[in-house]
């Protein structure tokens, strides 16, 4: 089926900024609640909200076979379900209604009225239903500097890493949407020096630099899904802040790996980007011959994507300071490996399920996705623009991930996770 929304020649009859994440070519998909208090599925052009289940209701989907109430619904998971066909045929026809050669919804000022909103207008809401959230562990750069920091340096890498997909279950009771706030974990420490734990506020949050992609329906229990499959099965993907404890994280990963130094919350931007949106901005990822990954994991062709990704760092009242850019092209591990290696054994996986791709860390200094490799375990603490310092994140501090990708004729952008870290929480 010809992909025609990503025409890069086309124009759409709504004002788009300058550089902006969201062309026409885009076309995410969200949850919003408008300003009377309705709660739809919708999409974005530049700096408009549009309402889809608006738009199902005045029949702009007609011909597409979509269950009657599949855009009025809180989340986006049956539309999910419907898969890889049905996406499409949605979003070449949100093109095509968008664009600036067609009339028919541009001048239909009563219909514009109820299917368009200005953004500020407009609360966005967590997309899907999380049933189940995996966490990924990627980036060989990322675990290689996190070895060298607590374990050997000669031998940082675990024997396993090369081999699999590293990855942990994690919680999705407390993933939340951009602009929702966070508060800084209680738990148990073993400070340096100490013999016995100790219980209180942790003293080294972090963030983590990382990209999440939602699947749909993958599978039946005991079916594993193929790895020239399985991005059949990934519906898109979004920014993600997996905020961590450091000092928690310490004292309990050992035997079972992370726990409460991670459940505590992570943070996932609004807007979901195909991947039939990222397609013109496949590359090579990083070389996988020594070792060669166990034949079910090994993949021809461009699985990696060129998404240029920036961490800044807000303090209460001050200015943004940027502290890292990074890019997703750097994971060792694509989504494909992980997914499959996700299922290999049976395991099933359902419409909104959360994957994780872990932190993402380039070669260099600058381009680290957490604090604890910014400030190398605090040794190295950063100064900000207003002369503080910054060893882990202050309360009071506000985390900002931005993503985009960007070739001669187009940018296509994920717009940003933006989370503020609040002291403990104290029952009023």
């Amino acid at each position: 089926m010809p992909l025609t929304a990503n025409d890069p020649t086309r124009k759409s009859w709504l004002e788009v900024p300058e550089n902006s994440d969201f062309p026409i070519q885009n076309i995410p998909f969200g949850v919003f609640i408008t300003k009377d208090d309705v709660v739809t599925i919708g999409t974005r052009i530049g700096n408009h909200a549009i309402d889809l289940g608006a738009l199902q209701q005045l029949n702009y989907f007609e011909g597409i076979e979509l269950t009657d109430d599949m855009f009025m619904q809180d989340t986006l998971n049956d539309f999910i379900s419907d898969g890889k066909k049905t996406w499409r045929l949605v979003r070449n026809r949100i093109a095509e209604l968008f664009d600036a050669k067609n009339d028919k919804l541009r001048d239909n000022a009563k219909h514009r009225e109820v299917v368009i909103f200005d953004l500020a207008d407009v609360e966005m809401q967590l997309p899907v239903l999380i049933g189940d959230y995996t966490d990924f562990y990627s980036s060989r750069e990322h675990a290689t500097n996190v070895g060298k920091m607590f374990r050997d340096p000669e031998n940082a890498l675990l024997p396993n890493w090369l081999h699999i997909p590293v990855g942990y279950h994690g919680r999705s009771s407390t993933i939340v949407p951009s602009g929702i706030p966070v508060h800084r974990p209680n738990g148990q420490t073993l400070p340096p020096g100490n013999t016995a734990p100790v219980f209180g506020p942790s003293k080294l949050v972090d963030f983590e630099l990382e990209m999440g992609f939602i699947t749909t329906d993958s599978n039946i229990m005991g079916e594993s899904i193929p790895i020239d499959e399985a991005e059949q099965h990934i519906f898109g993907m979004v920014l993600f802040n997996d905020w961590s404890a450091r000092d928690i994280q310490k004292w309990e990963y050992v035997p079972l790996g992370p726990f409460l130094a991670k459940n505590f919350a992570s943070s996932m931007s609004p807007w979901i980007v195909t991947l039939d949106a990222l397609e013109p901005f496949r590359t090579d990822g990083p070389a996988q011959e020594d070792p060669k990954p166990l034949e079910y994991l090994q993949q021809e062709g461009k699985h990696a994507f060129d998404i240029k990704l920036q961490v800044a760092l807000q303090p209460e009242g001050g200015e943004e300071n940027v502290i890292s850019n990074s890019n997703f092209k750097y994971m060792y591990w694509s989504m494909s490996q992980q997914l499959t290696h996700h299922t290999v054994n049976g395991c099933r996986v359902n419409s909104g399920d959360l994957m994780g791709s872990g932190t993402i860390s380039g070669p260099t200094p600058d381009s680290f996705g957490s604090m604890l490799e910014l400030s190398w375990g605090g040794k190295n603490p950063m100064t900000l623009s207003d002369g503080t310092e910054r060893k882990f994140i202050n309360d009071g501090d506000t985390v900002i991930m931005r993503g985009h990708c960007q070739n001669d004729e187009v940018r296509i952008g994920f717009g940003e996770v933006s989370s503020k870290l609040l002291p403990p929480f104290i029952k009023k």
